[in-house]
């Protein structure tokens, strides 16, 4: 463990250092370059521009630590975070330098120069998670873990831990009475519970993190692993059981003075989330609304012609916390009977020309931010669903009626991941809720702009199920 620590710390001093390189690098690079953009009093006193910027940029890392030696991060992480780091910084700068000397064009080479280094730390940072990729690869900067149950729930971290050979851990093993049905050929049963105490006695045991997932009546032995795992400097997790097919994924809640656990977590129960949520929403569904307006007389004009009937197309379907309320689309159907129970196929004969293209670009969709001005929806949440299948899922799917904690979204992530459209069969919309429920329990306001642009990008690229 303390190898594996010396090794992150070692990563970080690196990552540090690296910034710092380009931040003199851009600064040569804009004295010598476009000397015209750098404001006078940087000229005059460059020593002190430049030992500013060094120590703000020290500074900022020190406020924002690097995160680039974390397993299982994402590109959208990295983005946040170099995108925060450079705000600090050129913020800081800015500040400091104001305050020493005179802001003329100052703010302008600021600004310019704050984009300039956002692009180039991407750069880096791209290039700083190749190398550390393939160290793990090669077996430097890794964990050792070893679990201890065959409870299914030990499969899901397992899978979760290995879902990328560079994350950099290393399965030891497992400790149980029984064996893991369908256990990977990668995760060997090390012994019982009864060797594993007795590994403990000796000393043997050796590893860097010890998941657990035994039932709460085993209270002794998971506080006899807890007392070896603290002695031992061992990270210990207790993985939360499975109850059939249900997973009891209990997250920590502060009562007062008490901690509590819940089955569920939103962070839009946050009135600051939720104020920045419905800002976000107000201010792009005015501009959308606007920009819309000289649009639709020739939408209307073409739906009229090709298929008599109304231009919008208004149906009852399930909102936040299952209320009722009426979504609004551009009609892209023949007027049918079965509009409020039959989803829409690859082949549908009830659509018109217009109306399918519509539906592969997501045009169908835009009348709906005016729902999100009314309130009923965001722009990004679960995507509702008629009252029929509301009906008909919520007795045959566990959970179904947690994706109705928030409001339904015009996009979704569950629909820019590969589960949108028709559902054929049950699994398909048991995946859907599962992506809605993990949206809600992992909300922030990045992820709502990726959902947004991955949707964005649909258009340009339809989805094959956009039908």
């Amino acid at each position: 463990m303390k190898k594996f620590t010396s090794g992150n710390e070692i990563i970080r001093a690196l990552v540090i250092f690296g910034d710092i390189i380009i931040l003199n690098l851009l600064l040569l690079f804009f004295f010598t370059f476009f000397h015209d953009l750098v404001p006078p009093y940087f000229v005059r006193a460059t020593k002190i521009m430049v030992v500013v910027t060094n120590f703000t940029m020290l500074l900022s890392e020190y406020l924002i630590p690097p995160i680039i030696q974390h397993h299982h991060l994402t590109f959208e992480h990295v983005v946040e975070h170099v995108l925060k780091l450079t705000l600090l910084h050129t913020a800081i700068s800015f500040v400091f330098l104001r305050l020493i000397g005179d802001s003329g064009g100052m703010f302008r080479f600021m600004l310019i120069f704050a984009i300039t280094e956002f692009v180039a730390i991407m750069f880096i940072r791209f290039v700083e998670r190749k190398i550390i990729k393939q160290l793990r690869k090669l077996g430097r900067n890794t964990r050792s873990v070893i679990f201890v149950g065959s409870d299914p729930a030990n499969m899901l971290v397992y899978e979760e831990l290995c879902s990328e050979s560079s994350t950099g851990y290393r399965f030891t093993g497992y400790y149980s009475n029984d064996t893991i049905t369908n256990c990977p050929e990668g995760l060997e049963r090390l012994g019982s519970l009864d060797e594993l105490n007795m590994k403990f006695e000796t000393n043997e045991i050796k590893a860097d993190e010890i998941f657990c997932c035994l039932a709460h009546s085993a209270y002794e032995q998971i506080e006899r692993i807890m007392k070896y795992c603290d002695e031992n400097v061992i990270h210990f997790y207790y993985v939360p059981r499975m109850l059939g097919n249900y997973r009891l994924n209990l997250k920590p809640k502060q009562f007062g003075n008490l901690a509590l656990f819940t089955n569920h977590q939103e962070p839009l129960l946050n009135p600051v989330n939720r104020i920045i949520k419905r800002t976000f929403d107000i201010v792009m569904s005015l501009i959308v609304c606007l920009c819309m307006l000289p649009f639709i007389p020739i939408i209307a004009l073409i739906i009229k012609t090709q298929s008599p009937g109304p231009v919008l197309f208004k149906q009852k379907r399930t909102g936040l916390n299952g209320n009722t309320f009426e979504c609004l689309k551009f009609r892209s159907m023949h007027v049918n009977d079965s509009a409020d129970t039959a989803q829409a196929t690859k082949d549908d004969p009830r659509k018109f020309a217009f109306g399918n293209f519509m539906r592969k670009t997501n045009i169908d969709e835009l009348p709906q931010f005016w729902n999100v001005l009314r309130g009923d929806m965001s722009i990004v949440g679960p995507r509702p669903h008629m009252l029929y299948h509301t009906e008909t899922y919520k007795n045959l799917i566990d959970k179904y009626m947690v994706r109705h904690f928030c409001k339904p979204g015009i996009t979704g992530w569950a629909q820019v991941t590969g589960f949108r459209g028709e559902t054929k069969e049950l699994w398909q919309m048991e995946e859907r809720v599962k992506r809605d429920i993990w949206y809600i329990e992992n909300w922030s306001f990045w992820l709502d702009i990726r959902i947004i642009l991955m949707t964005v990008k649909s258009i340009f690229v339809p989805d094959k199920k956009a039908f």
